[in-house]
């Protein structure tokens, strides 16, 4: 039997002809934001603990931040004290024409207050640049100014600088630091009902800072106006005792005014402003440190200059930013207070890159940062005290507190 044997060609389809270059491109370009969108989606699965040691040094972010940042110019400081000084004078003089009988003045008086009271909180952000050496490399000059300024509004420039540079120094270790620094769970259980519905209560929160100016925070001892005070080695309490002088000055002044033109004209003129002004200044120095779930404080070797700087907050305050002096842009303020108001900005972007995750995105405002409100109030709900034991932890709430208000309690975590 003859088998025949079939023979069957395959022909092979000539290879499709090269995508033009626009279309490669973009199919590159697609495949590289999948895999970046890839990428993203499995960071964000890992759990970031913000109170791990940084990947990253303090030099880093000091190399990162541009060499002109760190240039301070006495001119262009002395022109934010200049302009700041023309708006509180001339606020001043359309609320002595103002008057109390027509409706008008009803209506204005309560914006004058609002608007000086936050002059008054820009004067006081210049002096803190004067405390810090940032306003100029001139001592002579920080001292004289930081004096007038914070003089005026009723600051003990010298007592306030050298706590506030402990402050700074210590930030995030919750026994050496010096303000806003949490109550550990023993003192808290200590504290009588009173004084914690006080402390966590608006406004009372917000009108601390003159309390603390006499008696410093729960579980310290001293004042910024006593040279004796802990607070001050021997040879600081020379610079208290004249910034005690020039506060005793000014509130002379005070009492002279109301003698001359009554205690009513003074308290609209000077008094509410002043009020509005301790509130800014609670408000923002509070937020700055308070108000993200994930913000550590430590003890021990736990603790180092970076990692306590980098639990502060930036915030973003809308239209005010400009009048405070960016002083919301404060992580790299904490890190680096030499840098001057004016730069902190820029270095903030600069060094956005080394920090990471160890940044935390403030929320953008609108023109009035209304949103901090609510942060504040949360805050106030949940941030109570601290563990007493551990090198790492985290704000813990007080249940009984929050019902107590009549608040919603939730828990922060702790580690």
């Amino acid at each position: 039997m003859q088998q025949t044997t079939t023979t069957t060609q395959i022909h092979k389809r000539p290879p499709p002809p090269p995508p033009p270059p626009q279309q490669a491109a973009s199919s590159a370009t697609m495949s590289r934001e999948k895999e970046a969108a890839a990428k993203a989606s499995e960071d964000s699965v890992v759990v970031f603990n913000s109170g791990k040691p940084p990947p990253f040094r303090i030099g880093d972010v000091r190399a990162a931040v541009p060499a002109h940042c760190w240039v301070k110019s006495p001119l262009r400081s002395l022109s934010y004290v200049a302009r700041d000084v023309a708006v509180v004078a001339a606020l001043a003089l359309a609320a002595a024409a103002l008057g109390d009988s027509s409706y008008w003045a009803a209506l204005l008086w309560p914006l004058y207050w609002a608007a000086q009271g936050t002059m008054f909180w820009a004067l006081f952000v210049l002096g803190h640049d004067c405390g810090h050496g940032s306003f100029s490399d001139i001592p002579a000059l920080n001292s004289a100014v930081g004096l007038l300024l914070h003089s005026f509004i009723l600051v003990p420039y010298h007592g306030w600088r050298i706590s506030h540079r402990t402050h700074h120094q210590n930030h995030g270790h919750i026994e050496r630091d010096e303000s806003w620094h949490p109550i550990t769970e023993k003192l808290y259980q200590q504290l009588e009902p009173r004084t914690k519905k006080l402390r966590f209560t608006v406004p009372f929160p917000l009108l601390a800072f003159p309390v603390y100016l006499w008696y410093r925070s729960p579980g310290k001892t001293g004042s910024h106006f006593l040279p004796s005070s802990d607070l001050f080695t021997p040879k600081e309490r020379g610079d208290v005792m004249v910034s005690t002088t020039c506060w005793s000055i000014m509130l002379a002044s005070l009492l002279a005014m109301a003698f001359a033109f009554g205690p009513i004209q003074v308290l609209k003129m000077y008094g509410l402003p002043y009020l509005v002004f301790v509130m800014w200044l609670d408000l923002v120095t509070y937020l700055h440190h308070h108000g993200n779930h994930d913000l550590p404080w430590y003890r021990g070797e736990e603790w180092s200059y970076l990692r306590g700087g980098l639990t502060t907050v930036d915030r973003d305050y809308g239209w005010i930013n400009n009048i405070h002096h960016d002083i919301g842009t404060h992580v790299i303020h904490h890190l680096f207070p030499q840098i001057p108001h004016y730069h902190l900005v820029e270095a903030t972007k600069a060094a956005r890159p080394v920090l990471g995750r160890y940044y935390r995105e403030p929320h953008k405002s609108g023109p009035l940062p209304l949103h901090l409100l609510g942060v504040l109030l949360r805050s106030l709900r949940v941030d109570h005290f601290v563990s007493d034991h551990g090198d790492v932890v985290y704000y813990q709430t007080d249940h009984t507190l929050n019902t107590a208000h009549g608040w919603d309690s939730e828990n922060h975590k702790q580690k």
